[in-house]
């Protein structure tokens, strides 16, 4: 006998369906909480976006977070190969971050300033998480802490991550670990400041792509923070192009300049030497 549309639609009799005892998809992904986390403070629609799209991004930064303290541990213990899907992985997420600016570009101006004022003085400026991405890949500024003094332990964590090697720092590690000359006042500087460019360390990664048979391992990882490099860029520059459709040249809520502080960021890079020896190849 031919099968009726119901019964086209029936569950499998082996699907489960009571989960009164066991664990159940919303269980382990914790979708009760994360999905009564969206609080509007104004009655307008499109505050539902805002808060989506910035809620979302955290949780990506999250897993960024996450690959990128992974990937420095493997690098630091000589162990590269294992980093390079990790940072393939973080390159992926970074673009989905970049893509997050678009959808929130779809709020114009009119519709942000029907609840901006509900902000107060929060602004994407002080998330901890985007700080700590930032401090992993070497952008280093221990003035940021000061918008975390109000939380001690989240203060004190911040500070530990200044104080650690970027994974920058690590692949340097890596090129003086294989015999390539490094001046010592980069192996052993402050890892609290902002890296700045060296002669030995330029040298270094020429060798490397000078001799890409020899050194692929360290090429490979190269080419890989020069992928996470350029995205993290990408998502400052479309961070900056959408604020200044939305805003234009109005202050940020949190108190910067808004654009114009987005603009000289954009101009901070990752990895120095990895841009400046294209030029001499």
């Amino acid at each position: 006998m031919d099968k009726g549309p119901r019964d086209e639609h029936r569950l499998e009799e082996s699907m489960v369906t009571d989960f009164e005892k066991d664990m159940s998809y919303g269980d382990y992904l914790h979708l009760n909480q994360i999905l009564s986390s969206q609080h509007r403070l104004s009655g307008h629609h499109d505050e539902m976006l805002f808060i989506i799209i910035h809620q979302t991004s955290e949780l990506w930064m999250k897993l960024i977070i996450h690959e990128l303290t992974a990937a420095t541990d493997h690098i630091v213990a000589g162990h590269l190969e294992p980093s390079f899907k990790m940072l393939s992985r973080v390159a992926r997420v970074q673009q989905q971050l970049v893509q997050s600016w678009n959808v929130l570009s779809t709020l114009t101006p009119s519709d942000y300033m029907e609840f901006r004022e509900k902000l107060g003085n929060s602004s994407g400026f002080q998330s901890f998480q985007n700080r700590l991405i930032e401090f992993a890949m070497g952008q280093k500024n221990s003035q940021i802490l000061a918008v975390f003094r109000h939380q001690p332990e989240l203060y004190e964590s911040m500070m530990a991550a200044l104080n650690k090697p970027s994974i920058y720092d690590a692949a340097i590690g890596a090129l003086a670990a294989r015999g390539l000359p490094i001046d010592q006042s980069v192996l052993n500087r402050d890892w609290s400041v902002i890296y700045q460019e060296n002669a030995s360390v330029e040298s270094a990664w020429l060798t490397v792509y000078r001799d890409v048979h020899n050194y692929w391992d360290l090429y490979e990882l190269a080419e890989k923070l020069v992928d996470i490099g350029s995205q993290q860029q990408f998502w400052r520059f479309n961070h900056m192009s959408t604020v200044e459709r939305i805003i234009g040249n109005k202050k940020g809520t949190g108190g910067s300049s808004g654009v114009s502080y987005l603009k000289k960021v954009v101009e901070q890079p990752f990895f120095p030497e990895l841009w400046t020896l294209r030029t001499k190849l």
